[in-house]
């Protein structure tokens, strides 16, 4: 007999019942997947880029839902040995550190598995450098035991002007080297390189490794070798690593200028420009001069009111149907006054949670996400974009490059007549809020104060017309006057003791893997 459902009323979606209830969620803080488990493991030799790529994949996954950590050894190794002396330390005849050493893998698989089972972790990223082959075929087989999936990164660079760059830009100022000048530094990182060279196994596709998973990462990004990708996630990963790049870039992100709904106070429609929003988009046009780009890439939706503030900048834009601004169903064109008097109880069930809830057939900050994806792949790809869009819109890219959870994005503020500058560096953004001087209306709404409960533990994603909890048969049209045209741990590790895993996870253990605010290499 087939159970009952149960319309969810923030997401509208339905979900099982059993004796009247909705059925509890299999796994608290991450969406369904068919998959298991993953845990990345990073490859590479010290300054090659493995931490950068750690916690920009984890930024990238987490913003689109998939819940991931990463798991940094050189943290834990930093637990255990509190002052750092020199490279001897990593010197393979050092048989006392090199116990250290493993005792501190062992404690992040402890927490690698903690996160997976327990915490709802659907990624996890173990970042070390695991040169040799006894490291991977142990992590192998820790996959194997707890039915995770093994995908391998490999950051191969032996370019000395590059590695020497990374060093200046990360490695010195790391904590090892907080009492220590730059050149003496540089010099103790080198030796620590050469101390895993002379260990060093590559991954081989054609032999020893040609049954695991892996991608090779080639001199930054120049050539990459794919070996075995075994779901969709993996190959996520792989498409995303294919866009990446280092070179140096702006980005710059702003709201078209103060429309004639702004000005009444309603949301969405595709209305003009106010007289104010014209002057604004006059003096970006004049900011955007002043830059003095070349190449500059102009992005904007397909709403009236972007179109109108690019036409000033003189130079060509394009129109991204995915840049338009959040839907919001039979709530479009209306106040947040007059939606709280028609429809009172979606007004309160969008302070619940306004990440998750869903626009009666219209859409979500979740729905949102997804539909800007290839917004931040093409953004990726580029150099210097200006994209002029909405402010939603604008809160999910923001979200993506500061690193912001989905509970901060829907808050994020992003005033009209401000340029957001972004200009990525080692391990994340700086950010510059650049004020044109045209005054406008603060659209802006605070998190409510009142303790309200949260919406759904789950990240589930569904772009469906959606049923209604206030009645309302008719839905707003999106675009008027354009051609909607455009494509949018008693884990068993071979080689070890189960009582070296007991000790490694009392001694070693971290309640908090999130990367530190501070540069670090890893082990």
């Amino acid at each position: 007999m087939p159970r009952e459902l149960t319309q969810n009323r923030i997401q509208k979606i339905w979900i099982p019942s059993k004796d009247d209830k909705p059925a509890v969620p299999r796994r608290a803080g991450g969406p369904y997947f068919t998959n298991s488990p993953t845990v990345i493991v990073m490859v590479g030799l010290p300054a090659r880029g493995k931490t950068y790529i750690s916690k920009k994949l984890t930024r990238y996954l987490n913003w689109t839902g998939v819940p991931t950590k990463v798991f940094n050894v050189g943290e834990y190794r930093r637990e255990a040995v509190k002052q750092y002396s020199s490279y001897d330390f990593f010197r393979p005849d050092n048989q006392e550190a090199m116990k250290i050493r493993k005792q501190c893998a062992l404690s992040a698989l402890t927490d690698v598995k903690s996160y997976l089972l327990e915490e709802g972790g659907q990624v996890a990223v173990f970042d070390a450098t695991n040169t040799t082959r006894d490291r991977r075929e142990m992590i192998l087989n820790f996959g194997k035991e707890n039915g995770f999936k093994v995908f391998f990164i490999e950051s191969v660079c032996e370019d000395p002007n590059v590695v020497a760059t990374n060093i200046m830009e990360v490695k010195v100022s790391c904590p090892d080297y907080k009492d220590c000048n730059k050149t003496d530094a540089m010099e103790d990182f080198l030796k620590r390189i050469e101390c895993y060279r002379a260990s060093y196994q590559p991954l081989d596709p054609d032999n020893y490794d040609r049954d695991i998973s892996f991608i090779k990462v080639i001199d930054v990004g120049r050539r990459f070798l794919v070996n075995r990708i075994q779901d969709y996630i993996q190959s996520k990963i792989v498409y995303y690593l294919m866009n990446i790049h280092v070179q140096p870039r702006t980005i710059y992100l702003c709201r078209h200028g103060e429309s004639e709904h702004n000005v009444l106070g309603q949301i969405g429609g595709d209305s003009g420009l106010s007289s104010r929003g014209k002057k604004f988009s006059g003096a970006l046009s004049r900011f955007m001069e002043e830059q003095n780009l070349k190449n500059l890439k102009v992005w904007t939706s397909q709403l009236k009111r972007t179109i109108q503030t690019a036409e000033t900048l003189s130079m060509p834009y394009e129109q991204w149907k995915a840049l338009n601004e959040i839907d919001a169903g039979i709530c479009e064109e209306m106040t947040y006054e007059q939606i709280k008097e028609r429809y009172p109880e979606e007004f309160a069930l969008r302070d619940q949670d306004k990440y998750y809830y869903r626009y009666p057939t219209g859409e979500s900050y979740q729905d949102l996400v997804q539909r800007l994806e290839p917004v931040i792949m093409e953004l990726e790809r580029q150099e210097n974009v200006l994209v002029i869009c909405h402010q939603a819109v604008m809160r999910c890219l923001l979200a993506y490059f500061l690193d912001k959870s989905a509970d901060e994005m829907p808050y994020l503020k992003c005033p009209l007549h401000t340029v957001l500058k972004l200009t990525p560096v080692a391990y994340g953004c700086k950010v510059e809020s650049i004020y044109l001087n045209v005054e406008a209306v603060n659209t802006h709404r605070e998190r409510p104060e009142q303790d309200v409960k949260r919406g759904p533990s789950t990240l589930m994603r569904r772009n469906s017309v959606t049923p209604l909890a206030s009645p309302e048969p008719t839905k707003k049209p999106r675009i008027k006057s354009l051609d909607d045209h455009m494509a949018s741990t008693s884990t068993s590790l071979s080689g070890f003791a189960a009582s070296d895993i007991s000790t490694a996870g009392q001694d070693l253990k971290r309640r908090n893997s999130d990367v530190p605010e501070e540069p670090h290499d890893v082990e």
